[in-house]
């Protein structure tokens, strides 16, 4: 390949992945730390109320459940064993158990697994994050 072919990509400033997966996790602005990111329970601002941050960009699509369903999984079905061999409960007393932690952890963790996507994305500057404010 000769330098006439090869298409260089604007050198910009690195941003620090672990504080943006954090923030985002917090459901906070990866930017600044401050503004919110979700302005529903999934549902990602245009821009941050705070620093003004595009956010608008983010691809997470089906990361996020992906994610939830992948740890949700790994960590319930090792439990369900575990209850299972050692007390022997009731089959409708272990459903209703394993149903209600199921869903309440993978509600806790389907917007946080996002905020914490969207923070990656910004950080490695994909899908538009990569622009001069």
């Amino acid at each position: 390949m000769t330098d006439q072919t090869m298409t260089h990509a604007p050198v910009t400033e690195q941003r620090p992945v672990m504080p943006a997966l954090t923030r985002g996790w917090q459901r906070k602005c990866p930017s600044c730390g401050n503004g919110r990111l979700l302005k529903g329970y999934l549902k990602v601002n245009d821009t941050c109320p705070v620093c003004q941050q595009e956010l608008h960009h983010h691809r997470a699509d089906d990361g996020p459940a992906y994610l939830t369903i992948l740890i949700v999984g790994h960590l319930m079905a090792p439990a369900l064993l575990l209850v299972f061999e050692t007390f022997r409960p009731e089959p409708l007393t272990l459903f209703t158990i394993f149903t209600v932690g199921c869903d309440a952890l993978s509600l806790y963790l389907l917007p946080r697994l996002k905020g914490a996507i969207v923070g990656y994305q910004w950080a490695r500057q994909l899908h538009g994050f990569g622009k001069p404010a």
